[in-house]
């Protein structure tokens, strides 16, 4: 069993930032498809084109219900109604590199500055740009019982094959030793066990770092694939599988894991910027607790920089993940599954997807509201009220 070390902090005057990332489906809006599916279809927003990509027969097995297909993905692209030419550079497989230049106010800078972006923050942004800039300015969704339900069934399933040992960190260092420690110990469990929930994943895409945490990883059962399939558990509150636009964010989800995940094999890891942007003294020395973490998982860490060399080399042994990514979804009353939804990562989809929303974190574009075909998720919005003042 894996040992996963939960965070708490014993001096009060260091701002150690928490990130909450639960990655749960949107569940505000759950009810408001089930009124809203019969008098329109959901569709992308206005904000990009889009252009269905082409995945390799996905499918969905369900128990109750059968779906021809759920495999509609859409590529999006910047209009021009936005604020500006966007300037990004592509995120992957890009001939040149521009310098993305920070506009001092912008979100990133007000809100994730000493974190990164989550994937939430880029799923949450895909969901509504609107919404995602109301959460930042005036505090963040409220937490429901249905989203609740669906923490609390995470948490259950994180407890089958984690042990949660509490450790007190004393600084920054300490807290982000603690996420590469959780990852060398939950990639140990993987290549061991075959299995591993809740890993998180550091990654710097374009000049941005990106945090997030994979729901579950499994390796194939076949001898010759050695590529670790990504999957996350999506609850659901009704008997009935999401609406489209719910399982375009699940997509999107599932393909920023990989792709922060295949950086990390690459050996993509710039560890000196790591630190300059975060602040951070790698030769400090670390808290007792996660000294003692990491003799336990094999090696001798006194330092940040210890740590992060031996992460490095823990991500060199693993291979790509798997082209096919997997959605489950399950009904929160008895966790019997509704159904699961392969589909093939899309490369220059997730790409556009990922500028768009850099864009709006980076401020060079104006959020907008959900297009008229998907204002259904307005009326389950807690800002539905200042939105529609606008």
């Amino acid at each position: 069993m894996n040992t996963h070390m939960a965070q708490t902090s014993s001096d009060h005057n260091h701002n150690i930032p928490i990130e909450i990332v639960s990655d749960e489906e949107m569940a505000l809006i759950e009810a408001a498809f089930a009124s809203a599916s019969a008098s329109t279809r959901s569709s992308l927003s206005a904000i990009c084109s889009s252009t269905p990509p082409s995945p390799s027969s996905p499918y969905f097995h369900t128990n109750a219900l059968s779906i021809k297909s759920i495999t509609v993905l859409s590529k999006r692209r910047l209009s021009s109604g936005g604020t500006g030419t966007s300037t990004h550079p592509d995120i992957e497989d890009s001939p040149t590199h521009k310098k993305k230049t920070t506009i001092p106010d912008s979100f990133l800078r007000r809100f994730r500055r000493n974190r990164g972006l989550s994937v939430t923050d880029l799923t949450s942004t895909e969901w509504c740009p609107k919404q995602m800039e109301f959460s930042l300015l005036l505090g963040g969704r409220k937490t429901n019982q249905v989203m609740r339900a669906g923490i609390a069934r995470h948490a259950k399933l994180e407890e089958e094959v984690i042990k949660r040992v509490e450790v007190k960190v004393k600084s920054q260092e300490d807290y982000w030793a603690l996420k590469f420690l959780n990852f060398i110990n939950g990639v140990n469990q993987l290549l061991f066990e075959g299995l591993t929930r809740e890993l998180p994943v550091i990654g710097f895409a374009e000049d941005i770092w990106m945090v997030g945490v994979i729901d579950e990883i499994r390796m194939p059962l076949t001898e010759n694939d050695h590529n670790p399939v990504l999957i996350d558990t999506k609850t659901r509150a009704r008997d009935a599988l999401p609406s489209e636009p719910q399982r375009r964010n699940g997509r999107l989800q599932l393909m920023c894991y990989k792709y922060l995940w295949d950086n990390l094999v690459a050996d993509d890891f710039p560890s000196k910027k790591f630190f300059t942007y975060f602040g951070l003294n790698p030769e400090r020395n670390l808290c007792e607790d996660l000294k003692m973490m990491s003799a336990d998982s094999g090696f001798s860490a006194s330092t940040l920089d210890d740590v992060l060399r031996y992460y490095r080399n823990t991500c060199r042994m693993l291979a790509p993940a798997h082209n096919q990514l997997l959605l489950r979804y399950e009904y929160q009353k008895d966790h019997s599954l509704l159904g699961e939804d392969k589909f093939a990562y899309d490369s220059e989809w997730l790409k556009n997807q990922i500028r768009c929303c850099f864009e709006f974190w980076l401020g060079e574009r104006e959020p907008t509201c959900v297009p008229e075909e998907e204002r259904w998720k307005c009326g389950f919005c807690q800002f539905n009220t200042f939105c529609h003042k606008q």
